[in-house]
């Protein structure tokens, strides 16, 4: 029976929406390490630099604490929940004031071993 190890890094409160990060992380879903990390160099989103220093950091976890293969390695599992929202206030005329709403976004990035 083997043995399925998994190396997970996750990013809290990250300060973007999950919605922003989600078209993102679409991208690499189920795709080698290698090959996702060149497609978030390349993709100009704010959210892929987010992602691809997350993704480093997994590849990084899976070396060093698993002792898994890098060249193996694939994106098994991403995901962007949404994180709290920091409620802010803007001034607008006649005295009133808007709610601004800047969203916060947990990911989460999962690495297997492909056999």
């Amino acid at each position: 029976m083997e043995q399925v190890t998994q190396a997970v890094a996750k990013l809290s409160y990250a300060r973007i929406s999950s919605r922003k990060v989600k078209t993102v992380i679409d991208l690499i879903r189920n795709k080698n390490a290698g090959e996702a990390l060149a497609i978030l160099k390349l993709t100009p989103k704010a959210a892929s630099e987010l992602v691809e220093k997350l993704l480093k950091s997994a590849i990084a976890n899976a070396e060093n604490n698993h002792g898994m293969d890098v060249e193996k390695l694939y994106v098994a599992e991403i995901y962007a929940n949404q994180g709290p929202t920091l409620k802010r206030v803007r001034p607008r005329a006649q005295g009133r004031a808007f709610r601004i709403r800047k969203r916060t976004s947990h990911i989460t990035v999962v690495l297997k071993e492909r056999n």
